[in-house]
């Protein structure tokens, strides 16, 4: 005849384990996804002529590794960017500067699609711009202008991984030189005219930085 008493007595020290594992793994299976910036020209009349397509491929594989595009809820690159991102069944966050819904799309004309949730910061392009470097953990530039330029400096006196996706024209293009002329060094930067490579030096750096400061592996 078997136990019942010690039989109840197991399931039960056994549901309390159970719950137990629960409580302490619950950090565990619910990593930090690692967020990804997308940094580019948004009037695009001089980027190159694949630079859409390349911007798309950067989305995607973004989305591929399991990781979060963020944008600056804008036209441009980083629109091709979600684009590719939510095509292959990513997340993608957008930081937009205006401060509604309804500045966004009648003040600043910017898009909505392809965007999982957009924050109005309510800080206009500089103030957005801050916002959404420091919100990523690395950034990815693609073409652009002044404020493409402006996102980079930020992310760049704030020692963020950055990657530069090289021939797609426009700012990309000229930051070899403007880091030579610099005279600052470029250690946080990486290069890359492939997105797939560009994405993997990036991530490379992110895990360099992360074990460099003691939270490689660790759960914030």
């Amino acid at each position: 005849m078997p136990n019942t008493k010690r039989t109840k007595e197991v399931s039960k020290k056994i549901k309390e384990k159970d719950g137990l594992d629960k409580f302490l793994n619950h950090g565990r299976t619910n990593h930090l996804k690692y967020k990804i910036c997308v940094s580019g020209a948004a009037e695009t009349g001089h980027c190159s002529k694949d630079s859409f397509e390349k911007a798309e491929a950067v989305g995607r594989e973004i989305a591929k590794r399991g990781l979060i595009l963020v944008t600056g809820a804008t036209t441009g690159m980083p629109y091709w960017a979600a684009k590719g991102a939510k095509e292959a069944g990513g997340i993608v966050v957008g930081l937009s500067p205006a401060v509604s819904k309804i500045a966004h799309i009648k003040t600043y004309h910017l898009p909505l699609d392809y965007h999982d949730l957009i924050i109005y910061t309510g800080f206009d392009y500089a103030g957005r711009n801050l916002l959404l470097t420091r919100s990523a953990d690395a950034i990815i530039t693609i073409c652009g202008r002044m404020g493409t330029l402006n996102e980079f400096t930020i992310g760049f006196e704030d020692k963020k991984p950055i990657g530069v996706l090289e021939g797609t024209g426009g700012t990309a293009d000229m930051l070899r030189d403007i880091l030579e002329k610099a005279h600052r060094g470029s250690s946080n930067v990486v290069f890359s005219d492939d997105p797939s490579s560009l994405l993997d030096k990036v991530m490379e750096l992110v895990k360099i930085e992360e074990k460099k400061n003691g939270i490689d592996g660790k759960i914030l």
